[in-house]
């Protein structure tokens, strides 16, 4: 699964960078320590029944959005014989129970509390006897009350969207969600990870729309009543939580078969023409990840279908994976996506081998799904893009990761206590434990790290593991013990907070580097790395390992060196604190050529810009840099307002915003010359304007806004109908400092068919400062009540909190507007004011009650 990180990553920087949340990670903590939950020990399943065969008969009943269901479920006792049978069976209505033999159907006695069906079976069976258990019932999953996560907000299995038609922007579909545990939502099951099953289902109709589930479709029948059944059937295993249904209106846009396998793209209409844009790098993936684990993608076929109200980022159903309207994007909006898209996409995909071909055997080891999808985008950008993307990736990943536990607090990457299986899907289980394999990778190095992950899914195939038997296929492969690494990243928590020094002895020709590790406790990491000594034009490497608290090594060098890199792979997952001056930096950046080392020099000179003009220089070069994000990062930062600055780096600015081949880069430049408000770049603002980018466009008309508001506000208008992404953004900024009130029928309509979480958050962003201005009671009340509606369903105290912070400045505004007005104008603005403070209490208590 892709969650929604990134939203929830922007988040949680927002908090770190405002302070607006003080205390709020203490105050988390301290609760989670509370919570009784903890004190569980989360053990992985006992198996004592073992599924075998799931068939599947449905039906769906658009109006009551219902599912009307047979199940035939094939078991056998595990180990021990059994003359009893516990199924998941979530808000159901039970007709039939029976067991099925010769095609005929015995009922059974049970019990059922509408979470579990406790069968009695017919007879003690033995784990060499097979039955099958006959099902019949109807699923009420809008009638169930669940609870999700901050990864997946809504857990009730099966989703009606649109049923009745009613909305004429949204199409009618059906989808299911089933991680963790609510397939048992839409179809009676053992709903726990470490079961398999095969499986057909059989999917009846409307007969205009189209169907999508696991393995191949068999077989498509026309029925007397204008509905088709289609019948899908997966003969390879795989989990419950795996099964999935999508049906819709969609357009199937076929890719070369890979290896003879059908590889598909279900899309609405009218992004169907941007179906090989979007998702084309698909076979390229499939043959990249099979050459790199040595076991060839191992399903029937790859289909991957976009929907409407996704409860999270993106599934990996066996054979289908689900995705959220994010990926769903015009070629427009594909320019300015950054490899976004695709990293979700290469998650998913290779999933297909951690996480459906191998499955985690309890949600404890999540780690063996989510830390491998996540690691896959770093290994797919490096391949495809180069190591500076891949790098940049990685930064931003251990960005998130640190974001995330200075506002919820660390834990341990195998965690067997935990409040909620939801918990487990955060930024320990994807973003760190990707930078742990990144570590393991490096340690072992790239042969022996990709031997080791054949022989585990070779030994692992259609099984369900848990973290040592990675570890073990690991020592196998290298023949080290590694019950260290594995005990210091995967049983245990934290990061080092590493602090470099250093002292040259020219009478002795060695250099001390001294390393300490400052975090709190006792914790002491061990941590093999490379230290690089650059001097008299070379660099010789140095490979040490730190398991000190404070430890020193004293490396030889000709002549004094120019700079000492510790760290020289940048693989670390540590904060560190490095004590040198400017011409280290400035040295580094020319010759030590990692992205990273880049990204340091680039910040360390841009803080001394404007008075050494060898940091200049080195900032003038790096709007030069070869990787497009680090162009971005030096003109973002270059200080035009100073005039050496501006001597040195205005031309190089001015050819950036007209020619740069990357859309953030001329995004960036013009944002910069905006600064500047003089006329004499209005015409390269407006020749901006007819950019393909969006994100360049979006630039371009705020940069105008700043020159000639009234002439940006027409603009505005005249680009508003063909308007998406960043464009989009800056419409909205132009409207709300015009402030014109008959502009709000404008975010509303942007806000109600935003699609997708993150496009959703920037929208309820825009509403919001547009209410703020807004003095009409009823359109004030509509749009409060909108923003509320999407923090409801986000169920996430984070957002909760941010919009929190949002609102009080409106109470605010509301209030001082109210001050100086008179009569029934005054007493509007007192109501709004006080509405604002009864959602936000609304927002409160809800992210109390989290």
């Amino acid at each position: 699964m892709h969650r929604t990180s990134k939203l929830l990553c922007l988040l949680m920087a927002g908090i770190t960078a405002s302070g607006v949340f003080q205390g709020a990670r203490a105050q988390s903590a301290a609760n989670e320590n509370e919570n009784p939950a903890l004190k569980i020990y989360r053990a992985t399943p006992t198996k004592i029944n073992n599924l075998v065969h799931t068939k599947l008969d449905v039906r769906f009943d658009y109006a009551k959005r219902y599912l009307n269901g047979k199940a035939w479920i094939t078991l056998r006792p595990h180990f021990y014989a059994t003359d009893s049978l516990l199924l998941d069976a979530k808000g159901m209505d039970i007709k039939t129970v029976a067991i099925s033999k010769a095609g005929k159907n015995t009922p059974l006695k049970y019990d059922y509390d509408g979470w579990q069906l406790n069968i009695n079976l017919d007879k003690l069976y033995k784990s060499t006897e097979s039955y099958v258990i006959y099902i019949e019932y109807t699923a009420k999953p809008d009638e169930l009350t669940v609870k999700g996560s901050s990864a997946i907000t809504d857990a009730k299995g099966l989703y009606f969207i649109n049923p009745d038609g009613k909305d004429p922007d949204k199409p009618v579909q059906i989808w299911t969600q089933g991680e963790t545990e609510a397939s048992s939502v839409w179809f009676p099951t053992i709903d726990k990870n470490n079961q398999k099953t095969t499986s057909e289902i059989a999917m009846t109709v409307p007969k205009k729309y189209v169907t999508l589930s696991n393995g191949k479709l068999v077989s498509q029948k026309p029925n007397t009543d204008g509905t088709r059944t289609d019948t899908w059937k997966m003969d390879q295993p795989h989990a419950p939580y795996l099964f999935m249904m999508a049906v819709g209106d969609f357009v199937i846009t076929k890719d070369a078969p890979w290896k003879g396998k059908e590889v598909s793209y279900y899309q609405e209409k009218a992004y169907a023409p941007y179906a090989k844009a979007i998702f084309g790098h698909t076979p390229e993936m499939m043959t990249f990840y099979s050459n790199l684990l040595g076991v060839d993608y191992p399903w029937v076929k790859y289909s991957q279908v976009v929907v409407r109200d996704y409860v999270s980022g993106a599934m990996e159903n066996t054979t289908a994976t689900l995705h959220g309207e994010m990926v769903q994007k015009t070629d427009r909006e594909l320019l300015d996506d950054n490899h976004l898209a695709e990293s979700v996409i290469a998650h998913e995909l290779f999933h297909q081998w951690f996480g459906d071909y191998a499955t985690c055997e309890s949600w404890s080891n999540l780690t063996l799904n989510e830390s491998f999808a996540d690691y896959s985008e770093y290994l797919w950008l490096e391949h495809k893009y180069g190591k500076d993307a891949a790098d940049a990736h990685h930064l931003e990943s251990l960005q998130n990761y640190f974001n995330f536990i200075g506002y919820a607090g660390d834990r341990d990457l195998v965690r067997f206590h935990y409040r909620d299986k939801e918990d487990m899907f955060d930024a320990v289980s994807y973003q760190k434990g990707g930078r742990i394999l990144h570590m393991l990778r490096n340690y072992v190095g790239d042969d022996a790290f990709f031997k080791s992950l054949n022989l585990y899914l070779k030994n692992n195939a259609f099984k369900a593991t848990e973290s040592h038997h990675l570890r073990l296929a690991f020592e196998e492969v290298t023949g080290k013990d590694l019950n260290w690494f594995w005990n210091q990243w995967y049983f245990g928590q934290g990061y080092p907070e590493l602090d470099f020094s250093y002292d040259y002895n020219d009478a002795t020709k060695k250099v001390k580097v001294t390393v300490k590790q400052q975090q709190k406790g006792d914790k002491i990491f061990t941590m093999p790395f490379a230290i690089d000594v650059y001097e008299g034009g070379k660099k010789t490497r140095h490979n040490v390992i730190l398991d000190e608290r404070v430890d020193s090594f004293f490396l030889p060098y000709s002549s004094k060196p120019d700079f000492v890199n510790v760290d020289g792979d940048k693989i670390l997952l540590a904060k560190t604190t490095d004590h040198r001056d400017i011409n280290t930096y400035i040295f580094q950046y020319k010759n030590a050529l990692n992205y990273q080392d880049r990204r340091e020099a680039i910040s360390a000179t841009l803080k001394q810009q404007t008075s050494n003009a060898a940091a200049r220089a080195v900032v003038v070069a790096a709007m030069k840099d070869k990787y497009e994000g680090l162009r971005a990062m030096a003109v973002g930062g270059v200080k035009l307002d100073n005039s050496d600055v501006k001597t040195a780096a205005l031309e190089t600015v001015v050819s950036l915003a007209k020619a740069d081949p990357a859309s953030v880069v001329r995004a960036t430049a013009i944002g910069q010359l905006a600064k500047l408000k003089d006329g004499q770049y209005a015409p390269l603002f407006e020749a901006a304007l007819k950019d393909k980018s969006y994100a360049v466009a979006g630039a371009a008309l705020n940069a105008l806004n700043t020159l000639n508001p009234e002439n940006a506000y027409a603009t505005a208008k005249s680009l508003e109908p063909a308007a998406k992404g960043a464009l989009m953004n800056a419409i909205s900024a132009v409207y709300t400092k015009k402030a014109d009130p008959a502009d709000i029928a404008f975010f509303d309509k942007q806000f109600a068919t935003a699609g997708g979480q993150n496009a959703k958050f920037n929208a309820a962003l825009q509403y919001l400062a547009m209410l703020s201005k807004v003095q009409d009671n009823a359109a004030f009340t509509k749009g409060i009540d909108a923003v509320k509606g999407f923090a409801d369903q986000m169920n996430n105290g984070m957002v909760n909190n941010y919009f929190i912070n949002l609102m009080q400045p409106i109470v605010k505004t509301k209030q001082e507007q109210a001050s100086s007005a008179t009569g029934a104008k005054a007493e509007e603005l007192k109501q709004q004011a006080a509405y604002t403070e009864k959602v936000i209490a609304e927002l409160r208590a809800a992210k109390t009650e989290e």
